[in-house]
């Protein structure tokens, strides 16, 4: 187990390669003495983030006011994980609070390793000397994780001379180190390149979400470059929203979607972690899209968030599932447990949905999820790539920066591409709207919990949750590693 390690970083450094680590970018098989392997084989930490390996996704969203994992009679209580993220009041010994911490960790050790073995190899050709700037890139993002989930985290730059006991550097100086490590590294970047790397793209839209939550981390807000940095990545040209479909980001076969701007790898069998379809759907879901196995009846839309759908959003179509259930035949399906037809309901009648009610109700209340493509004969794991960042993001950010820098109505003509493609209109949108709107276009994709610490609703009391205090803005350093390293707990 990582918690019986005496070091805070070793917890890294010992993960096996996967199958997808002696491939190139451009998806031929690589020499092993390349270069490249090095820039190649850290990525393979960041699947682990999406699912219960690294617990940072669901961080994200279970603790925001979109996403619940009711108890459903006995299931999906484990232990209370979910509700005490859903309730804000985790411990420092939760799942989500100790798998994250090790797993960006694990991120940041990866990263030190191979950039070391680089720097040291005495191979400076250009192709290296590129390798490592784009390690350092990610290296940053990793710390910018690390910033926004726990402010004040050791800093670590060495993998063979790291400190066996770190003390903890401020949040504003972590902020700065990130910004220092992508503006002499950018340059090192290619412009363009599969979406699951790091490039310039993705470093511009990095530097604009720090500036953009700038206040947060440091107490000084800077919204014009936050600006800057978006219209940076609007310059580069090579990325856009599908004008024609909400679904074409989610795709089983995602990979190139002009809208991504960086996204993670996954694959059914060589890289697996995405397991979305499996945690939302009912029981009998694996008929209507004929699945190779059947879904767990977990995780549900809060009926709020459902509901902050205008009705004619082809979001809220597209992306949700309600009412009657059919099979692939176009029968209807019928839950013999609950002795009803499957009628899945967008009302939940409680956190902890117990005996009191009927079967229909434990079993079949929550908006479920399909926003990323569930293909025939889908299994436990999903091949989509899941967008980390994505254009429509840039797009709302810019909106945003516009309204705070300017007043209400300002960003309208960027939030508007976002809409017209979902069939609603907009006019006058404020800074209230704007947090609205990015919580229905980036539904399920990591952002809502650092959006609402921005715009202060962090704390706010909704559906199953009381009002919270200004220290659950940050998780806390794990027990586990304040045990090994009393450091930490200064």
């Amino acid at each position: 187990m990582k918690k019986t390690l005496t070091y805070l970083l070793i917890v890294a450094g010992l993960a096996s390669c996967t199958k997808f680590d002696d491939i190139a970018k451009d998806g031929s098989l690589l020499d092993p003495t390349s270069p490249e392997l090095k820039a190649i084989a850290p990525y393979k930490e960041l699947s682990d983030l999406i699912d219960d390996a690294g617990w940072w996704f669901w961080a994200q969203e279970v603790t925001s006011d979109e996403v619940v994992f009711p108890t459903r009679l006995t299931d999906w209580d484990d232990g209370g994980k979910w509700r005490v993220l859903h309730t804000h009041t985790w411990s420092n010994d939760v799942d989500a609070v100790n798998s994250m911490w090790s797993q960006i960790y694990d991120l940041v050790n990866e990263c030190n390793r191979n950039i070391e073995d680089l720097e040291l190899s005495g191979n400076t050709s250009v192709a290296t000397k590129n390798i490592i700037g784009e390690l350092k890139v990610l290296r940053a993002f990793a710390y910018y994780l690390l910033l926004d989930n726990y402010g004040d985290v050791p800093l670590i730059t060495s993998f063979s001379e790291a400190p066996k006991e770190p003390f903890k550097t401020t949040r504003k100086e972590i902020y700065d180190f990130i910004l220092q490590d992508i503006k002499e590294n950018i340059n090192e970047l290619p412009v363009s390149g599969p979406k699951s790397f790091a490039t310039k793209g993705m470093a511009f839209t990095l530097l604009a979400k720090l500036y953009l939550n700038a206040e947060v981390y440091t107490g000084s807000a800077d919204y014009a470059t936050a600006e800057a940095y978006c219209d940076s990545v609007i310059n580069l040209g090579i990325y856009s929203v599908d004008a024609n479909s909400v679904l074409s980001p989610f795709t089983a076969n995602n990979s190139n979607s002009p809208d991504h701007i960086f996204n993670i790898s996954f694959d059914q069998d060589k890289r697996q972690g995405f397991r979305l379809h499996m945690r939302t759907l009912h029981y009998l879901s694996d008929k209507t899209f004929g699945m190779a196995v059947g879904p767990w009846n977990g995780f549900a839309a809060v009926e709020d968030h459902y509901n902050s759908y205008e009705s004619g959003d082809k979001r809220k179509s597209g992306w949700f599932m309600v009412g009657q259930q059919y099979d692939k035949a176009g029968n209807k399906l019928f839950d013999e447990t609950a002795g009803a037809d499957l009628v899945l309901t967008p009302e939940i009648p409680s956190l902890i949905i117990g005996a009191d009610k009927t079967s229909a109700e434990i079993r079949m209340s929550g908006a479920r999820v399909k926003k990323y493509e569930i293909e025939e004969g889908a299994q436990e794991n999903l091949n989509n790539d899941f967008p980390l960042f994505r254009y429509a993001d840039i797009l709302l950010m810019k909106a945003e920066c516009a309204v705070r820098n300017g007043g209400p109505g300002d960003g309208d003509s960027y939030i508007q591409v976002i809409r017209n493609r979902a069939g609603v209109s907009t006019s006058g949108f404020g800074l209230d709207d704007i947090l609205a709107e990015r919580g229905r276009e980036l539904f399920c994709e990591g952002h809502r919990r650092q959006d609402l610490i921005r715009f202060g609703k962090f704390g706010n009391s909704w559906w199953e949750k009381p009002a919270s205090g200004p220290d659950r803005t940050t998780f806390p350093i794990p027990q586990w590693a304040i045990d090994a390293n009393p450091n930490l707990g200064l």
